[in-house]
């Protein structure tokens, strides 16, 4: 062997970020720019704090972190969460010193705060507790008067605020300015009246308020649904995946007395690689619609159609109603006649169990979706995670509000856009909670999509950034008013600019992508084509899995006519619902905590399920249903349990390259306005209506327009007008909006009020509707 190769052979290649430092007498591995609190957490020294998060910016409010570090003139007192490793540096946290400064400034933060552990929801797991007795002085010398506040105040909903018990640890207000993007809550007053206040008159609005009440190291703030519920210690938890959006947040399932009573966000991230993607927060309907699972509305018990309306009835019989009704369907006009859908509210198991029984029965009319997202055949396109997309340098969006639909992508989103850079291009019918972060916003009129992203490409400054590489394209649909294949359209035509794209697909509903993936995608017709095909009498058994059209198909006459056509309808539901107390046989199946399975999130991700409390009733999981019909259906599935299920192969699906219809929007009449529909986090949909504390939280029904449109009708913010359509026209109230375009009209989907469905035709590419003032 040659010198050369010797050489080569032994080089080592150094990490130029790497350092060691001597943390109480041992070596430990750290990385240039952290901070000494973080290299000892990863150490597994605990060093004690209260302001300080890792996915925060450091502050150095609480001076609880203090550590003796060598310094040029010798020893000297450093906060640990403000003071960057050094390589060679000498890190004491255990000395007299350090231990009569951490005494000191907890007997500083003791001498106001009102110790009144015993009734403190956070007593028990709260670190001014814990630290008081581990590094406190045992004994305070404060005999004075402590400060009075008002206590507890609402600054929310979902949020109380004990001022007394607050330490100042900025925590919250940072949280809610750096983290949210919502700063509606801060520091108020001076000196020795500072305070943690919302504005006056101006609430604790923000979807992400939650998170504050998990990160408050004492009990100063307080969740609603929480409060006074049960103690730490009597908490049984198990950790799972939030369903209520697809992102796929991690959570720890929080129960006393077989009750769901809290979901706590998880993280970890002073383990590499070990970190959550929701990095432990979540949004507020996360976090709180468990409320529904012990709701009193659930159903506990199969349902039969009688003279009289559903009765109750035994499983065996509503099982034979239910194999009746689809064996009626068969030999009647085949399986071509029987229809599924719904499905993505399931789990993954559920979902093959599902699909292995329409394959036995040869059904190939099902859909997971409700004709509101796109085909499965996104799920082809080259594929990027939430990390990859959250660390691309130039983010494009071709989708819906992400603040509205997948909340925490949209914190993710933030964070790459305010402080590590990325470029956002956000091309959108209307603004979004990230048009204010966007580098560059496109807004186009439904219909002009593929015009607005080619005039996007023809822009120097644009086509020089997508030039530049490693873009993630972040798809969805954007407008139920508007047809899919306009978004699929608009997407070819970024991709035929920009071939090394990556795409992360923005599905919604919970396990949508496992739906899709793992059995439910449709094969002969969509959720539409299904929807027309009852509505015109050639669907003879409708089965519903946990779907609702009545409510969440865009086409509401559309969906009236498809439940009302079919023969026979077998609906499975946690609750009942505008569509399932239509159902000729409903089925009780077991929500959210009183299952196990896995889910698949929007980047393609297997995460698990887990039960935490006993099923409600007499209800039963989804796959355990689909095995008994097959059954009774004469059916062998080979299934007998979640782990058989989870055992069968995943057949390859078959599906071709994206393809969309070349549609053309019609021209605009001048007096008309083109219509934009979209989802915002609080509607009427069932996990939201029945938790109490989410209950009133929606915005209501309500036409939003550019002031210059306002003018133009003639009316006023506040007052109603007719919206139509050549179909029919409803009432609703106007709002002003500067992030709808002039010659756009946007209405909230799904709320309470005049329903905005019945004015949107499937069979229209665009929707057009005229505003007028009443009479």
């Amino acid at each position: 062997m040659s010198t050369t190769e010797s050489s080569d052979a032994q080089e080592v290649i150094v990490d130029p970020n790497a350092v060691t430092i001597n943390l109480n007498g041992r070596e430990v591995a750290a990385r240039k720019g952290e901070f000494i609190i973080a290299a000892a957490d990863r150490a597994g020294d605990f060093i004690p704090r209260f302001c300080y998060h890792p996915r925060m910016k450091s502050v150095g409010m609480c001076r609880q972190c203090i550590v003796e570090v060598d310094g040029p003139r010798g020893p000297m007192m450093v906060v640990s969460c403000m003071t960057p490793v050094a390589d060679g540096q000498v890190v004491r946290t255990e000395t007299d010193q350090v231990k009569r400064a951490q005494e000191g400034v907890l007997e500083l933060l003791l001498a106001n705060h009102p110790l009144d552990c015993p009734v403190c929801d956070k007593g028990g797991e709260c670190p001014l507790q814990d630290q008081a007795f581990s590094h406190g002085p045992g004994e305070s010398r404060y005999v004075e008067e402590k400060r009075h506040y008002e206590k507890p105040i609402a600054i929310s909903d979902l949020v109380y605020l004990d001022r007394e018990r607050c330490i100042l640890c900025d925590r919250c207000t940072r949280f809610a300015s750096d983290v949210a993007g919502d700063p509606l809550i801060s520091f108020t007053h001076r000196g020795n009246n500072t305070q943690v206040l919302t504005f006056p008159d101006e609430p604790f609005a923000s979807y992400f308020s939650g998170n504050t009440v998990q990160i408050c190291p004492v009990g100063a703030l307080t969740a609603k649904p929480y409060r006074f519920k049960a103690r730490p210690w009597d908490l049984e938890e198990t950790e799972s995946t939030c369903t209520t959006c697809a992102v796929g947040c991690r959570v720890s399932v929080q129960s006393s007395r077989d009750q769901i009573v809290r979901l706590q966000g998880i993280d970890n991230p002073d383990v590499p690689g070990e970190g959550t993607l929701n990095w432990g927060w979540l949004c507020d309907r996360g976090r709180f619609n468990f409320e529904s699972i012990g709701s009193e509305e659930r159903l506990t018990s199969p349902m039969l159609k009688t003279d009289k309306g559903l009765a109750p009835t035994s499983w065996a019989n509503a099982l034979e109603a239910a194999a009746r009704a689809i064996r009626l369907a068969v030999s009647s006009r085949g399986a071509e006649s029987v229809a599924i859908l719904g499905g993505a509210r399931l789990a993954n198991e559920d979902v093959r169990a599902w699909s292995m029984l329409a394959d036995a029965i040869g059904v190939s009319l099902r859909d997971p979706q409700i004709d509101d997202g796109l085909p499965a055949e996104i799920f082809e396109l080259p594929q990027a995670s939430i990390d990859d997309a959250a660390s691309a340098g130039t983010i494009v969006l071709l989708a819906p509000d992400l603040k509205e639909e997948l909340p925490v992508l949209h914190l993710r989103l933030r964070d790459a856009a305010t402080k590590r850079g990325a470029r956002i291009i956000e091309i959108a019918p209307k603004a979004s909670g990230l048009t204010r972060h966007a580098w560059k916003f496109v807004p186009y009129e439904p219909g002009n999509q593929v015009a607005a992203v080619k005039a996007a490409l023809a822009d120097p400054s644009i086509a020089g950034q997508l030039a530049g590489g490693n873009v993630v394209v972040v798809l969805g649909r954007s407008n139920l008013a508007e047809s899919a294949d306009f978004t699929l359209q608009a997407y070819n035509a970024l991709a035929a600019g920009i071939p090394a794209l990556r795409v992360l697909p923005v599905l919604r509903r919970g396990n949508v992508r496992g739906a899709l993936e793992q059995g439910l995608a449709p094969t002969s017709g969509d959720a539409r084509d299904i929807l027309r095909a009852a509505a015109d009498g050639h669907v003879e058994c409708l089965v519903l899995l946990g779907a609702d059209p009545l409510s969440d198909a865009p086409d509401a006459d559309l969906a009236r006519r498809a439940l009302a056509s079919a023969r026979s309808i077998v609906a499975l539901d946690t609750f009942p619902s505008a569509s399932s107390v239509l159902a000729d046989v409903l089925l009780p199946v077991s929500a959210y905590a009183e299952r196990t399975g896995s889910v698949t999130n929007i980047e393609g991700g297997i995460s698990c399920l887990s039960q935490r409390v006993t099923a409600k009733g007499t209800s039963r999981p989804d796959w355990m249903v689909a095995i008994e019909l097959a059954e009774r259906l004469g059916h062998d599935l080979g299934v007998g349990s979640l782990t058989d299920l989870a055992a069968q192969p995943i057949e390859s699906s078959g599906r071709t390259a994206l393809s969309a219809t070349n549609l053309v929007a019609p021209d605009r009449n001048s007096y008309d306005l083109r219509l934009v529909v979209s989802r915002k986090m609080y509607d009427r949909a069932v996990g939201t209506v029945t938790s109490k504390s989410l209950a009133n939280l929606g915005s209501g029904a309500a036409i939003h327009l550019n002031p210059r449109d306002i003018e133009a009708i003639g009316t006023a913010a506040g007052r109603d007008v007719r919206v139509s359509t050549s179909r029919t026209s409803i009432v609703l109230p106007v709002r002003a909006d500067v992030g709808v375009m002039k010659g756009t009209a946007w209405v909230p989907f799904n709320q309470t009020g005049a329903d905005i469905r019945e004015l949107i035709s499937s069979d229209q590419p665009v929707i057009d509707v005229r505003v007028e003032n009443l009479k």
